[in-house]
């Protein structure tokens, strides 16, 4: 691969999603009242979850990084898409881009990993409680968060050392709100073969192995809530999973359709706008399903209003 052009590249430039500037201010202050939502709402829970003792445990343990992990993730992109629009500048700088390209992997695959180890989490609660405690002991607990963040640190670095070693070409208008690997990728003159045969395989494996764990864990957690005897008792395994699964279901329904309206459409702007839905829409909804649907997480969320009153 070439690497003579690299000295050249000092910016990239943002198209965003619109450049007619009556909608700026609309688009400004959706995304802002969003972003806004979305960090607020994923800090009560860490919050409630730090302050109330009887929520320290595995799955509360997951949860809290689940939501620290989308605090950080819609901060990876939210921000610097809020100054363009607020300064009417679409520039973003070379370092930049590959700093945020990098972060936004490093964060969506964390994403992609901690549910799945929730999913493990209930499987074992639900199909195996006498030994629950002693599969889910703590040191477990923090080697499978730490295994996530080294397999997801590893591949994010993976793809932004890969991407430093492309050459680009006149035209550096990204056709998204953020450095989006594939969108960057498409703008190089230096031959992809490789980077796109390492994307899209890194894509299949790091995003199907999660999955089929998820879909495994649910299949054997289904069969154990049918042998359960009693109406009450089914219930009361169900709930403990319906905020997990409606989680699940938000972000691999809204990252699947990010991939099949951009097949479908072949237009940047059809993936750029559904690509909200999963980096800032579910991050937002995230907190209000497990709070919503979760007796001890509105326990938690009461006594800590009430503790700031």
């Amino acid at each position: 691969m070439e690497l003579g052009n690299n000295t050249r590249i000092s910016e990239f430039f943002l198209q965003g999603f619109s450049e007619d500037p009556e909608l700026q201010p609309i688009i400004y202050a959706l995304f802002l009242s969003m972003y806004l939502i979305a960090m607020l709402g994923n800090l009560l829970i860490i919050l409630a979850i730090i302050s109330d003792s009887q929520l320290h445990t595995p799955m509360y343990f997951f949860l809290s990084n689940l939501s620290f992990v989308d605090i950080c993730f819609t901060s990876t992109t939210m921000p610097k898409m809020l100054v363009n629009i607020q300064t009417q500048s679409k520039v973003i700088s070379y370092a930049g881009c590959i700093t945020q390209m990098y972060f936004f992997l490093l964060f969506v695959e964390l994403d992609n990993f901690l549910l799945a180890v929730m999913a493990y989490d209930r499987f074992v609660a639900i199909c195996h409680p006498l030994h629950y405690m002693v599969i889910m002991n703590c040191p477990h607990c923090m080697l499978l968060v730490l295994v996530s963040w080294v397999v997801s640190v590893l591949h994010a670095l993976l793809q932004s050392l890969m991407v430093l070693q492309l050459s680009f070409c006149t035209d550096l208008e990204i056709p998204h709100f953020f450095c989006e690997l594939n969108q960057v990728v498409q703008l190089t003159c230096s031959d992809t073969f490789l980077n796109d045969l390492v994307m899209y395989f890194a894509l299949v494996l790091l995003a199907t192995v999660p999955l089929a764990g998820i879909l495994y864990s649910y299949s054997k957690i289904a069969s154990s809530i049918r042998g359960i005897s009693s109406a009450q008792g089914k219930y009361k395994a169900f709930s403990t999973c319906a905020s997990h699964l409606s989680v699940v279901s938000l972000f691999y329904c809204t990252g699947l359709g990010v991939y099949l309206s951009s097949a479908a459409t072949h237009s940047s702007h059809s993936s750029a706008t559904a690509s909200v839905m999963y980096t800032v829409v579910t991050p937002m909804l995230n907190p209000f399903i497990y709070s919503l649907r979760n007796k001890d997480v509105k326990r938690a969320l009461k006594r800590l209003s009430r503790g700031k009153m």
